[in-house]
């Protein structure tokens, strides 16, 4: 262990464990959420529901990094990229960890309590597939589908919770969100695909192999099919199609990049933080595309 994770408060190592220091991985959870309550409400959801949304999605991810570390505490002290983590390094015990995750469980089933009946079960029905993602990986070749359904559980949610229901258009946006989480978090298992061979452990980084920059352009490439049928379907104007190309745009340079041989680790996470931006990017094209 550090000698600054000995000496740093424990309201932040629980900070640390919630992973509420690295916002980029809250927000593009946040982000399909919020695609899905603008687009339902026509670009005029009102603001308690949003803030439900957003606290729902920052529980709710909490809890599943909190239940992804306790799975996972014997093997994050073998990857580079997780020995630090608070239960890894045993900076917090596997007691204290269970009960932030029940905490973050129930704050996320008290909001949900102010959705209405239909979404309400759909929260209850997203809980087993957000503790089951951590075992995926040692037993399903590609584990990263099981973190986008997941991801796509957000807009299920959201746009239920807008109409109470679901139609044509909320399954563009969730087959989008599933291929577009597909998509970057492959190329977050890129960096640790040396540990996870070494371990034994399934990615879809190491499915695809040699092929896996083309698998990340080719889930690119299905995103924007279906964001584009989903903008056809709701008849979404010009603003979305610009965000939509801009989108595409960097969706082939990150392609561009990740077909180059011995890439450093570092480009990695730099391409999924551009993530968080083309999402955002996508959302403003979201809602100029319904309401200009």
């Amino acid at each position: 262990m550090l000698t600054s994770e000995k000496s740093e408060p424990t309201w932040y190592t629980v900070i640390r464990l919630l992973r509420w220091h690295k916002p980029a991985g809250r927000l593009i959870l946040m982000i399909p959420a919020l695609w899905a309550v603008f687009l339902a409400a026509e670009g005029m959801p009102p603001l308690p529901l949003v803030g439900t949304i957003v606290l729902g999605s920052l529980a709710t991810s909490a809890a599943g990094c909190v239940v992804n570390d306790l799975w996972d505490r014997d093997i994050d002290p073998q990857v580079e990229r997780t020995r630090a983590r608070p239960i890894a390094s045993r900076a917090l015990s596997v007691t204290t960890g269970i009960v932030v995750a029940l905490i973050a469980f129930a704050c996320a089933g008290v909001l949900a309590l102010y959705l209405n009946s239909f979404t309400f079960w759909l929260c209850v029905a997203a809980v087993p597939v957000i503790i089951c993602y951590p075992l995926a990986k040692r037993v399903f070749p590609i584990p990263q589908l099981v973190l986008s359904i997941a991801w796509g559980f957000a807009v299920l949610i959201s746009w239920s919770a807008v109409t109470g229901g679901l139609d044509l258009a909320t399954w563009w946006l969730w087959g989008a969100t599933v291929l577009w989480t597909l998509g970057f978090d492959t190329v977050y298992a890129m960096s640790d695909r040396e540990d996870d061979r070494r371990l034994g452990i399934n990615s879809s980084a190491l499915f695809f192999g040699h092929f896996v920059a083309e698998a990340v352009g080719f889930f690119f490439l299905g995103t924007v099919a279906l964001l584009a049928a989903l903008g056809n379907t709701m008849h979404l104007h010009f603003g979305f199609w610009i965000a939509l190309l801009l989108a595409a745009l960097a969706w082939i340079w990150q392609y561009i990049r990740l077909r180059q041989v011995d890439l450093p680790k570092p480009v990695y996470a730099q391409i999924f933080a551009e993530n968080v931006w083309i999402g955002f990017v996508l959302l403003a094209g979201m809602i100029s595309g319904i309401i200009f």
